[in-house]
């Protein structure tokens, strides 16, 4: 019998770095690239579902997009209860927004403190590499000194932008499996 789990997966980052965009593709499978920018204020949810390989089972995630303005901080937390995977998004352009990730990814970490999370970092805005300023090795090293895994994308191009949730999908299933297999071993 099929297996259907629900993980919610909450999205930080300074504003513009392109979170709802990175969302919003994923989502449409990348038929909804937004030409005009609208900034989020708040939290905007979207679910979707992603098979896991090799099985009939499934991961729905719940994708809480959350302003980056600070302006809206204390608001958006209230929807950082119990999170069960996370994205970190910077732009790949942009100094300060990678500076910013250790602050964001505190703030989710406290959210639940003594939880192994899973979680990526992805640096966005890959289309323009003429303008990028933080190296594929300084965000791995910061990714893998954080407990992340690292990816790189672009949504407007809709490049790579599906690998980091099927990573965050496989990596929940995978605990869900482990506690299944402890539960086992209870019995």
């Amino acid at each position: 019998m099929p297996v259907t789990l629900r993980a919610k997966c909450v999205i930080v980052g300074d504003t513009t770095v392109g979170k709802s965009s990175i969302s919003q593709m994923f989502h449409s499978d990348g038929s909804h690239f937004a030409k005009n920018y609208t900034m989020t204020a708040g939290v905007e949810l979207l679910v979707k579902s992603v098979n896991i390989p090799e099985t009939r089972d499934s991961v729905e995630l719940f994708l809480y997009d959350s302003a980056g303005k600070e302006i809206f901080s204390d608001y958006v937390k209230k929807f950082w209860d119990h999170p069960s995977v996370i994205i970190i998004v910077f732009d790949v352009t942009s100094e300060t927004s990678f500076s910013s990730c250790a602050k964001w990814l505190e703030r989710v970490r406290s959210e639940k403190p003594d939880v192994h999370m899973p979680g990526v970092l992805i640096g966005n805005k890959i289309d323009l590499e003429q303008r990028q300023v933080i190296s594929p090795k300084a965000a791995t090293h910061f990714a893998e000194s954080n407990g992340l895994k690292y990816f790189e994308c672009s949504s407007k191009e809709f490049q790579n932008v599906e690998a980091p949730f099927y990573y965050l999908a496989n990596e929940f299933y995978k605990l869900y499996q482990e506690r299944v297999e402890h539960f086992k071993t209870l019995s």
